[in-house]
């Protein structure tokens, strides 16, 4: 701490930061880590492992299930949000859709489809947007009232397409997984997975974030924005994207797997959300610690090393602390961590934005989370259009250090999982065309034994 204090004083004196995070020696092994430059000295560390395994023939056109990926969202001048996830159906009715605390009543008989089965695929425990609340038609006497309230929305958007979801097994040479930190974390923390899904015949991807572990640290704030750090991970990402990739995020780096989904639905197979909070715009704090000058922040450093202990674990003992140690967590300079949280400026990031996702998201939440309510991964659940969310009791923020073996057995599973529906259902749907159905009767059968 002391040693802090000294570097306070000579930051005031100078205007410098002392404690610069450059690229360091790693005394890992060198193979695996590969120095990528993204941009003329940007240079960011990546961990990427390719397994020796045997050649595996292309899983053939039969496999997997297709879901229906149709809804309308309307967002009204008022801020609320209207998802309705449609059918093919074709009968027009009166219904009455939930948002929030508020509901609104909509004649949809001038939409281009009725809402679907008044539920889109959802976990049981957790609803999903656009759920109708009441399904039959209004009394008649009630009609030209509510004719009378119907709004019209400032802006509609139409999504209809269909997406083929097959299994993503390691021994396949065109699955890819990158892992993507958030603010004060390093590819380190995701030490665990790595191993484990490597040793799987997975081939991972895993980088280092500008200013955090071994990358370099440029030292201008306008280097650690939102869309800096999303074009970093832009590059990365195109440069090892297979035809299958799985995104897992973390914290802050969830808005990254997002941001990649939302630009690459074709290439973007699934994604994992892991304490990731709820679809809403990124706007820094106007009242935080974060906004106190460096120098101030570096006296600080060992106050909000301890602060970062007491709230991303459920315990605090002496292998907490050793596990922030070896996998180089909360271990940025004092001007990469301001200009990090003064830089998460993200206006397209709102619910909109996050409710056009229409590949399957996995959300694992550490019940002891202090940074992120668990109602906001429930908010995101509701938004998704294939969201999982999945409560793990004895973990916090740090749920994949605190528990690797369970988030590594449910992150395995998801990445295995496909709606296969068994023959007897199938020939029913097929024959009176409920895509919807199938879709819900798929995902409920299928993927029951990993969610609520």
């Amino acid at each position: 701490m002391l040693t802090s204090f000294v570097d306070g004083i000579f930051c005031c004196f100078t205007g410098k930061s002392t404690n610069v995070v450059v690229p360091i020696e790693s005394s890992e092994p060198t193979d695996g880590f590969e120095f990528v430059e993204v941009k003329p000295g940007r240079v960011l560390r990546v961990r990427h492992i390719i397994p020796d395994r045997p050649v595996v023939e292309e899983p053939g056109t039969g496999e997997g299930g297709t879901v229906s990926c149709k809804r309308k969202i309307s967002v009204y001048r008022n801020g609320q949000l209207l998802i309705e996830n449609v059918n093919e159906a074709t009968h027009p009715e009166l219904v009455r859709y939930q948002n929030g605390d508020s509901t609104v009543d909509t004649d949809v008989s001038n939409c281009e489809a009725p809402p679907a089965a008044q539920a889109s695929e959802h976990t049981p425990g957790s609803a999903t947007a656009g759920q109708a609340m009441d399904s039959k038609p209004a009394p008649q006497q009630n009609l030209q009232q509510v004719q009378r309230r119907r709004r019209k929305p400032k802006c509609s958007i139409v999504i209809d397409c269909e997406r083929k979801i097959t299994c993503c097994k390691g021994t396949h040479p065109d699955v890819a997984l990158f892992f993507i930190h958030g603010v004060g974390g390093s590819l380190d923390i995701w030490g665990s997975q790595l191993d484990y899904f490597s040793q799987l015949g997975y081939e991972v991807i895993a980088p280092d974030l500008a200013g955090h572990g071994a990358s370099s640290a440029p030292q201008i704030p306008a280097a650690y924005t939102f869309y800096a750090l999303a074009e970093d991970v832009r590059i990365i990402f195109k440069r090892y994207a297979k035809k299958r990739n799985i995104l897992v995020g973390h914290s802050y780096g969830v808005s990254f797997c997002t941001f990649l989904a939302h630009e690459y639905p074709e290439q973007v197979h699934k994604v994992v959300m892991i304490n990731g909070g709820g679809p809403t715009a990124l706007e820094p704090s106007l009242c935080s610690v974060f906004n106190l000058p460096t120098c101030v922040l570096n006296f600080l450093s060992p106050c909000l090393t301890w602060s970062f202990l007491m709230a991303g674990f459920a315990h605090q003992g002496m292998r907490e602390k050793k596990l922030l140690k070896e996998n180089n967590a909360f271990n940025v300079s004092s001007f990469v961590l301001r200009s990090m949280m003064s830089g998460q400026y993200w206006p397209e990031g709102d619910e909109v934005y996050h409710a056009e996702i229409t590949v399957p998201v996995l959300l694992v939440h550490g019940m002891y989370d202090k940074f992120v309510l668990v109602q906001e991964d429930q908010r995101m659940a509701e938004i998704l259009l294939l969201g999982f969310l999945k409560i793990i009791d004895d973990g916090s923020h740090m749920v994949m250090m605190e528990c690797p073996d369970l988030v590594n057995t449910l992150l395995h599973e998801f990445f295995l999982w496909q709606p296969y529906p068994s023959p007897v259902i199938e020939t029913v749907i097929k024959k009176k065309r409920w895509s919807k159905i199938k879709s819900l009767i798929c995902f409920c059968l299928t993927f029951l034994d990993i969610t609520y």
